[in-house]
């Protein structure tokens, strides 16, 4: 009965300018060896067999993907286009329902880093149990390492049992201050790791997100490019989860990060003695807490500290690592013969 979904859109323009159109962040290995895509299945076994995983991407990275992960075609649900993350679990958990009438779903992202996979079955188990046991829509909170001002958090509420809580209520991205307040509280990061079943979730949807609910009949007579079309953007955190009261929290303890920057290879790679974290062919000498991704040619640093040095597609890119957060704007300001890369 238990279905996964893989949330694996996005352009992953924050990895500019490794990451490309057709080989965005989630197609990359920033984590290790292999692309954080097939670290995500990968880490699924032994707790829902492939055949049961399914992909929601956008049409032009589903055949790279289909490839990547060796999937069937049948596993890859495409978008017609993006809408935000509750169309994509609502369709995603429908279709899941309609092969299986008693799916149990487990919602995940393309792009984490996880440290110990193990950990994230075990939770990931318990966050699926809970959603059946006390038909509620679980989401899994990570025990926080750091006031992280880019995550949201869970404040967790009385407990059901077996480890889950009720939540009392949502926190997103926090000033610094109100971080360290909600770790002493005891406060989660909201993964966005959730699990539900498929007949909750759609009841749910039906009584709290009326930018998707008044389109399900659209996806249930298999219209999903106009469903798509007509759906209000939205996000299932804003749309149902902060609305919802039958919302439950699991506390995950394994390292997990989003790397949503350059900067945050530091938490996931290893370092030199110097702190410096190096892919490729690269010489750290007198430099300090560097990041350098070398993909083709030799980079040599000097004498320099807290800077990200990336070579790749024909471009070279040197910043401070501070402002690895602010590849927007820099990108925006870029020329497009400058900015736009190729496949």
């Amino acid at each position: 009965m238990r279905w996964a979904v893989i949330l694996a859109g996005g352009a992953g323009t924050r990895f500019w300018p490794l990451s490309t159109p057709h080989r965005p962040k989630q197609l990359l290995p920033l984590a290790g060896s292999t692309s954080t895509a097939e670290e995500a299945v990968d880490r699924l076994t032994g707790l829902i067999p492939r055949e049961r995983v399914l992909v929601v991407t956008g049409s032009a990275l589903a055949p790279h993907l289909q490839e990547k992960l060796q999937l069937t075609s049948s596993n890859i649900l495409v978008e017609p286009c993006a809408a935000s993350t509750a169309p994509a679990l609502i369709w995603a958990t429908t279709e899941a329902q309609r092969r299986d009438p008693e799916a149990e779903v487990l919602s995940l992202h393309a792009d984490w880093a996880v440290g110990d996979a193990a950990a994230f079955r075990r939770t990931a188990d318990a966050a699926l149990t809970a959603a059946r046991q006390y038909r509620r829509l679980v989401t899994v909170g990570v025990v926080p390492s750091r006031p992280e001002t880019g995550y949201g958090y869970i404040v967790p509420g009385p407990p059901l049992g077996d480890g889950a809580r009720m939540v009392a209520r949502f926190c997103e991205k926090p000033d610094a201050a109100t971080a360290l307040d909600l770790m002493a509280a005891g406060a989660l990061w909201n993964s966005g790791l959730f699990a539900w079943t498929a007949d909750r979730l759609l009841a749910e949807a039906e009584a709290h997100t009326p930018e998707v609910a008044l389109h399900l009949g659209l996806l249930r007579s298999g219209d999903i490019e106009r469903f798509f079309r007509e759906v209000t953007p939205i996000s299932i955190d804003v749309g149902l989860l902060e609305r919802s009261t039958s919302v439950a929290v699991v506390s995950g303890a394994f390292a997990w990060d989003d790397i949503g920057t350059w900067q945050a290879l530091t938490r996931v790679r290893p370092k030199d003695p110097s702190g410096n974290v190096i892919v490729g062919r690269a010489y750290a000498h007198r430099s300090q807490d560097c990041i350098v991704w070398a993909e083709r040619d030799t980079v040599v640093l000097s004498g320099v500290r807290d800077l990200v040095v990336v070579q790749a597609n024909g471009r070279i890119l040197v910043m401070p690592s501070e402002d690895s957060a602010s590849m927007k704007q820099l990108l925006d300001a870029l020329p497009p013969d400058v900015r736009d890369l190729g496949s």
